[in-house]
């Protein structure tokens, strides 16, 4: 039986660890227009006992237009330490249907210098669906000082990504659908070209998970090998906006990999600019 990621637990594992002490658990679950939820609301009715929420339209940079943008180290400070978050603390975050952008808040977590973060396995929709503890009531927070310790080589800002796109220097994995990634859709934000970056590799988010639960090593492995991904070699991820890119980061660090990076700005800040080489079609030579 293939091993499962180190970076998420089970279900099981945290309905028997909910009152550990130096136990931080996040719901950071966020969708897109279209799907039709609201997390906030979703989160006011019904969470993981001790739950907080991690808003990600809340904690970015707030001089960036773009959606979803990192925030700085003390913007992060500020946020999280309000939540009641050590970076010592064991941190589980989860999101609504699983492995969908709760990847990206633990990658947020680990960039600023957190070591014990995990996701959770199937998300908060099968946590309920299996009849787990759920409940209304706000947690009760105490108010502590998260230290960042930021990371700078885990992120591609946009002189960076010109660079790897021009040169090749590192292979390009974009979690879009097919057909955002192709062009033969539209972007769902306005104003923004369809296709992808030259070179670029078409890792569908979904392709990583199947009903909200991370495949195992042999799946990631077989999922990224067969989307053209050298597991030898260095990626940088890319999305819509900087969320989903954080499951494939996922994957590739659960593999092992080292050297790879995401692209903050992804196809909102690539797509939505006139000077930026756009291919439209499947995925053609390979990148780096």
């Amino acid at each position: 039986m293939s091993k499962q990621s180190p970076y998420v637990v089970q279900p099981d594992w945290l309905a028997d660890h909910l009152d550990d002490p130096g136990l931080s658990i996040v719901d950071a679950s966020w969708y897109l227009p279209a799907q039709g939820r609201d997390a906030r609301a979703e989160y006011d009715a019904a969470h993981i006992p001790g739950a907080v929420f991690f808003d990600q339209d809340l904690v970015i940079d707030p001089d960036s237009s773009l959606p979803h943008a990192l925030p700085s180290p003390l913007v992060f400070e500020q946020h999280v330490s309000a939540m009641g978050i050590s970076r010592d603390d064991t941190i589980v975050i989860y999101d609504g249907p699983g492995m969908f952008t709760a990847p990206r808040v633990w990658w947020m977590f680990r960039l600023m210098g957190a070591e014990t973060v995990f996701v959770l396995d199937g998300g908060f929709d099968n946590w309920k669906a299996a009849g787990r503890a759920i409940t209304a009531e706000p947690p009760r927070i105490a108010p502590t000082a998260f230290v960042p310790h930021y990371d700078a080589a885990r992120v591609a800002m946009f002189d960076e990504m010109r660079a790897i796109v021009d040169d090749r220097s590192l292979q390009i994995a974009d979690a879009r659908a097919p057909g955002r990634f192709t062009g033969e859709e539209a972007e769902p934000r306005p104003g923004m070209r369809a296709g992808h970056m030259p070179g670029a590799r078409n890792v569908p988010v979904m392709s990583l998970s199947e009903n909200g639960y991370l495949k195992d090593l042999d799946g990631l492995r077989t999922t990224l090998q067969a989307a053209g991904i050298d597991l030898a070699k260095p990626v940088v991820t890319t999305c819509g906006s900087g969320v989903t890119a954080a499951v494939i980061t996922l994957a590739l660090e659960s593999l092992g990999t080292s050297g790879h990076k995401l692209y903050d700005g992804s196809w909102s800040e690539w797509g939505s600019r006139d000077d930026t080489p756009v291919e439209a079609g499947p995925a053609g030579a390979p990148n780096a």
